[in-house]
């Protein structure tokens, strides 16, 4: 039986390494690495999950296609059950940012291991991004995809230490929207872009007719100051 993923998780496969062997931290029910390992793309996974309910169904997914013998299945709060020596790739989608910042600081000794990291939050991706660059992490490919209305980004890092040293020179908008997005120009983040701008020009409408209290006008200087990031991005 093939898996068939949605546009989001195919996404994400295309940013595994071929030949990788990879940990998918917060697994659900499985679907990555069996495709993963069914098209030959990796030889081996480690699903892992901190939930019994979605390793058990990651398990059953797994035996009814049967790679039991490529890919195992282990109950971890995130990187806690793995080790560097095993693994290539950690995958970390669908969680949110701060949950990411979280595992990443946890299980930094496996972390900063690996060749690569591929990561998808569902919020906070500015201080994701921001927090990468500060501990020493580069982002070497980001792709973004629409489905069922909403917008996914994603990425895939590498820990360079040498990174450091270059972080004072990233600009707001490459920890806001994405380095390697902006520059591929990606048609995804575009449309975004100018969704983000029509709401923003909308919000300060509706904050000009309101009472000018302080924080009304803290929060007019906020608006208008990411306004004017996304229209530094828009091509």
């Amino acid at each position: 039986m093939a898996v068939r993923l949605s546009k989001r998780m195919e996404a994400l496969a295309h940013l595994v390494t071929p030949g990788s062997r990879l940990c998918d931290v917060g697994c659900d029910h499985g679907y990555l690495p069996i495709y993963l390992v069914q098209e030959q793309i990796i030889p081996s996974a480690i699903a892992m999950d901190i939930g019994e309910g979605p390793l058990l169904a990651a398990k059953t997914h797994i035996a009814e296609v049967g790679l039991e013998d490529m890919i195992q299945t282990r109950r971890s709060d995130g990187l806690a059950a793995a080790s560097a020596e095993e693994i290539d790739t950690v995958l970390i989608a669908g969680m949110g940012g701060g949950i990411v910042i979280h595992i990443l600081t946890e299980g930094r000794k496996v972390a900063q291991s690996v060749k690569d990291l591929i990561l998808q939050p569902q919020s906070e991706l500015k201080e994701v991004r921001r927090f990468l660059c500060n501990e020493g992490y580069e982002i070497v490919d980001e792709d973004m995809v629409l489905e069922d209305g909403k917008y996914y980004p994603m990425m895939k890092v590498r820990y360079v230490p040498e990174t450091k040293a270059r972080r004072q020179s990233v600009a707001e908008h490459d920890f806001l929207f994405g380095p390697m997005l902006l520059q591929k120009k990606h048609p995804v983040l575009h449309a975004y872009l100018l969704r983000e701008e029509r709401i923003q020009k909308e919000v300060l409408e509706r904050l000009a007719g309101q009472k000018q209290t302080p924080a009304i006008e803290k929060r007019t200087q906020e608006v208008q100051a990411y306004l004017q990031e996304i229209q530094r991005c828009l091509w």
